[in-house]
């Protein structure tokens, strides 16, 4: 399909520790865990131990990380951002991920997350179409030992059929609909979380969940703003 491949080996069980060497924000992390998820109303325990115990600054930009536990998106260069932490904690909830799952995130943009996926799912396929930052979250992925975590750079508007189904897809940039092709590779059984609408649209996150006849059924969750969905011409 002519995307490249970034991989490592590895399980989400050995993702990175809260209590690594030089881990000086380990109290903001705690603070924004409990001040701007917890007290938010994301409940999932395992959620909330993997915001805990990723660390979120070393996905910043040089000179950007004493804003990493801020309650706010963050640009990472190329026009994106990193997401605010509460938006993806509250999308990791919504995946509903169990041991086991396979995870498919449209998106890898920092790559963090990824490796908050990787902690809950025995594997995540990431795609990121800007090559650097699929090439610099590979990087921060593999210092963290995240080597269940394997980053494509295409269309994630595509997917990554070679692997599907997927247990669940996260989609963390928004398309203006759908894209048919993740409802073709979610598992029966499994979760879409996306967010939907155009840039000057107000966006819904959405959640559609397959039904054992491969029927989506969606609810909107909450109004949003993600950056557009990039995909090839």
């Amino acid at each position: 399909m002519g995307r490249s491949l970034i991989r490592w080996p590895f399980r989400g069980s050995d993702a990175a520790s809260p209590n690594q060497p030089d881990d000086r924000f380990a109290a903001a992390r705690e603070r924004m865990v409990a001040g701007q998820i917890s007290n938010r109303g994301v409940v999932d325990a395992r959620v909330l131990a993997a915001l805990r115990a990723v660390p979120r600054h070393l996905f910043m930009l040089p000179g950007s990380q004493d804003e990493a536990y801020e309650d706010r998106p963050v640009p990472i260069g190329h026009g994106q951002t990193i997401s605010q932490p509460y938006i993806v904690a509250l999308m990791t909830e919504l995946a509903r991920l169990k041991p086991g799952d396979r995870v498919l995130e449209v998106g890898t943009g920092s790559g963090y997350q990824a490796a908050v996926l990787s902690r809950l799912a025995d594997t995540v396929d990431t795609i990121e179409i800007v090559e650097p930052l699929a090439a610099r979250a590979s990087h921060v992925l593999a210092q963290l030992g995240c080597r269940n975590v394997t980053v494509h750079t295409g269309d994630g508007s595509a997917g990554w059929p070679e692997m599907a189904p997927f247990d669940a897809i996260v989609v963390t940039a928004a398309p203006d609909h759908v894209p048919p092709a993740l409802v073709a590779q979610t598992r029966p059984g499994g979760r879409l979380v996306i967010p939907v609408g155009g840039v000057n649209d107000v966006q819904q996150l959405r959640v559609l969940e397959k039904d054992e006849r491969g029927e989506m059924h969606g609810r909107d969750v909450a109004p949003v703003r993600f950056v557009p969905l990039v995909r090839k011409e």
